[in-house]
């Protein structure tokens, strides 16, 4: 707590801090009063029960003190959301985007990257978009959450002050592979994220890398071998699988251009065994008949 990470981390601890200790207050001083009520007017100690109308004072105290309690708990809430909610003029604008399961960060050069880069003591806004269902962009150390809803526009905004990494999570339930939904935000100081966002990328042999990488298939599969959501695309070419379809038959195939066409038109039609259906979307629509091209030839690569 009181880290300073961001321009919110202060408050949002003191804020908490403040609950906690009235909670604890109370809760402890209750119940030792509680304790020593069961003690003092037992009935052993009393037989015969007193008849008590009422006490002005009593009743004045326990409606004031509470009132004025909840009425500073809602001044440090109220106070920090207007905070978070109003943003500077001259902040950076970068687009975050969640998918089942993975992040985007564009920036307004064009940049797409799976982690944020922004820079240090500089006023970062970020906008909030979900591609299928509801997720929630959580980066605890700078005490900030917000929902990305589908078809509704959100945004959040800080400024990072420690150079450092940070985690990225979501905080919105969003499927089995919710969990793994991680990625995390470098703060660089500001002449090292010019220099960063001013270079340019290194063009890849293989561009369908990027439209993988971009569209969240390396969230369910991986290219070293390990098994995730989906099989590993390690040596994936040529690789006999046995397939099950949709009418329940099972068959041994080589994977090869056609397979992987129609796995990435319609993914339930031939489930590569042990594998669950309906976790993959279609991206029929998504990848042009070219771009599709480009998957395949990355991953006739990975030997």
């Amino acid at each position: 707590m009181f880290s300073n990470v961001s321009n919110f981390s202060n408050d949002v601890d003191y804020a908490l801090a403040m609950i906690i200790g009235i909670s604890l207050f109370f809760l402890v001083g209750l119940t030792l009063l509680m304790i020593y009520f069961m003690w003092r007017y037992d009935h052993k100690r009393n037989p015969k029960a007193t008849d008590i109308e009422g006490h002005i004072g009593l009743e004045v105290l326990w409606t004031i003190v509470p009132t004025i309690l909840v009425v500073m708990m809602f001044y440090y809430g109220y106070s920090g959301y207007l905070k978070m909610r109003t943003v500077p003029d001259d902040a950076i604008v970068i687009k975050a985007t969640g998918q089942m399961w993975s992040w985007s960060f564009e920036y307004d050069n064009g940049k797409v990257t799976d982690t944020l880069v922004v820079p240090l003591d500089k006023a970062v806004k970020l906008n909030l978009f979900s591609k299928d269902v509801i997720h929630s962009l959580y980066i605890p150390a700078f005490r900030i959450k917000e929902d990305m809803v589908p078809g509704r526009d959100n945004w959040m905004w800080f400024i990072a002050q420690q150079e450092g990494t940070y985690n990225i999570l979501c905080a919105e339930y969003c499927g089995d592979r919710h969990s793994y939904m991680i990625s995390h935000v470098d703060v660089l100081p500001v002449e090292d994220y010019e220099k960063w966002y001013n270079a340019k990328e290194k063009k890849s042999d293989y561009p369908g890398l990027a439209l993988m990488k971009n569209n969240a298939c390396m969230s369910c599969h991986s290219v070293d071998g390990t098994r995730l959501v989906g099989p590993s695309f390690l040596g994936i070419w040529g690789r006999k699988e046995t397939i099950v379809l949709e009418n329940g038959v099972e068959k041994e195939i080589a994977v090869e251009r056609e397979y992987l066409l129609r796995s990435l038109d319609d993914p339930n039609a031939e489930l590569v065994k042990t594998y669950g259906k309906g976790m993959m979307q279609s991206y029929k629509d998504v990848f042009t008949e070219e771009e599709k091209e480009q998957i395949i030839d990355y991953l006739k690569s990975l030997k």
